[in-house]
């Protein structure tokens, strides 16, 4: 019973503590009163270019880019690792981006082209497709005539 008694009064106690009207109270620390040591040293980096924009020079950057989960060294996906396969079946070097390093490239790419499946593979700044139009394009033999010339012109620089 004693138990119960000094139970009750704690639950008392702890009642008029955590009221709502104290939490209301709460102040924050603003510019003019914070002193200089807890002030930013640095400036905050220039805003990001857009989702967008940054998929854009991606594609910009190299003849043949793979959207993919993973790397080409170390595909986390079946279907990313098809594509690179097939890539590197034609010799072609090729650039590529982790979709899984970047939630907002991941949904960033899909809305770009309309495309909801990874990887997303482009040639000539060209929406080819994924994996599965990858390979149907390879069955049909209308890969190597657009790999081609991409293969030819990267051996000529790389003798350069």
């Amino acid at each position: 019973m004693l138990a119960r008694v000094a139970i009750g009064s704690l639950s008392k106690s702890r009642q008029a503590v955590l009221s709502p009207s104290s939490a209301l109270l709460r102040c924050f620390a603003t510019d003019a009163d914070s002193h200089d040591d807890f002030k930013p040293k640095h400036a905050a980096p220039g805003t990001p270019a857009s989702v967008e924009d940054e998929i854009k020079a991606s594609i910009a950057k190299d003849k043949v880019h793979v959207f993919m989960k993973g790397t080409p060294d170390a595909p986390q996906c079946g279907f990313s690792r098809m594509a690179c396969v097939v890539l590197n079946a034609y010799g072609v070097q090729f650039g590529s981006t982790n979709v899984l390093s970047d939630a907002a490239v991941r949904e960033g790419i899909k809305k770009f082209t309309s495309w909801p499946t990874i990887p997303q593979v482009f040639v000539n700044g060209e929406f080819i497709g994924g994996c599965d139009i990858l390979m149907g394009m390879h069955d049909k033999n209308e890969l190597e005539p657009l790999l081609e010339p991409i293969r030819k012109e990267q051996a000529a620089a790389a003798k350069k």
